[in-house]
């Protein structure tokens, strides 16, 4: 069976950081999920509604990545979620690959505890809700285990081709980032 993703939105989501994600990975033949947490048409903060195919609830697979874009206030809506942090908890658990980009990896990640002792990003400025234990970087995109972070709209597409590399591979990221003329490929 091929790998699966699911990616999460939450109302305020920034939209690149969702379609940019979505796209790549179903490019690179894994097979996403858009899940939405209050509902299936979810409104990201450019005023821009997405069609989700479930709620994050009613998804009951266990996904080999799950995604978080930012977005204000997305991010936040999506850290207040407890349906969110089981789930997210529930992929590091099971040693799949926990995403968070913009302000996603500051409001999420970081008050769910998956920051801790880890070197990460997100959307400059928001690095003051890392717990004291977390390397702030200013890297693009950062890897740490299993936990990808990266920094917000302009790094949507290098962020979702390291989640390539980390589920299918790295030459399988290499192909299709060359073939979808990205930068450094």
């Amino acid at each position: 069976m091929g790998k699966r993703a699911v990616v999460v939105l939450a109302e305020g989501f920034e939209e690149i950081e969702a379609v940019t994600p979505i796209d790549v990975l179903r490019r690179a033949g894994v097979e996403v999920t858009v899940a939405g947490v209050s509902g299936t048409t979810v409104r990201g903060a450019h005023g821009v509604s997405f069609g989700c195919d479930a709620t994050l609830a009613a998804v009951t697979f266990a996904p080999d990545a799950i995604v978080l874009p930012g977005g204000l206030p997305g991010a936040e809506n999506l850290g207040a979620s407890a349906v969110v942090r089981d789930r997210v908890l529930q992929v590091r658990d099971a040693g799949g690959v926990c995403a968070a980009i913009c302000a996603a990896p500051a409001f999420t990640f970081a008050r769910y505890g998956l920051l801790d002792g880890r070197r990460a990003t997100c959307y400059p400025g928001f690095e003051h809700h890392f717990p004291p234990g977390t390397q702030a970087s200013d890297e693009r995109v950062v890897v740490d285990g299993r936990i990808v972070t990266s920094r917000g709209p302009g790094t949507a597409l290098e962020f979702s081709l390291t989640l390539v590399d980390l589920l299918t591979g790295a030459d399988a990221a290499r192909g299709l980032g060359q073939g979808m003329l990205a930068k450094g490929n």
